[in-house]
């Protein structure tokens, strides 16, 4: 897990007010500790947490431990990223998507109403 510190975990408890009250659009990385696919996507966001420093909040969720989130959500398959905007969900991913595809869904949500 060392490779993905920069970004921030979220769970069931407090997803509500790190994700949906956040004041930036942020992206959640729906993964699980045993999933080979959710390491590279992990890679891709830690790169991206400085990028996008002051623009979008990064953010992971592990699905074996919080699966209200998931359930509500209708994750069925990991890596899922999911962006978030003011409460909504703007943009969506699914599986090991490459850097380019990730930095499209970001820029999306930024120039919807930036």
């Amino acid at each position: 897990m060392a490779d993905r510190d920069k970004v921030s975990e979220v769970t069931d408890g407090n997803f509500q007010e790190e994700v949906l009250k956040a004041e930036v659009p942020t992206l959640v990385d729906f993964w699980a500790t045993w999933c080979v696919p959710c390491k590279a996507v992990g890679s891709i966001l830690e790169e991206l947490v400085e990028q996008y420093e002051d623009k979008v909040k990064i953010t992971k969720l592990n699905v074996d431990d919080s699966p209200r989130t998931c359930t509500k959500y209708g994750v069925r398959s990991i890596p899922t990223l999911i962006l978030f905007k003011e409460g909504k969900v703007v943009g969506q991913e699914i599986g090991s998507v490459p850097r380019g595809r990730v930095e499209n869904l970001i820029n999306k949500a930024l120039g919807a109403g930036s």
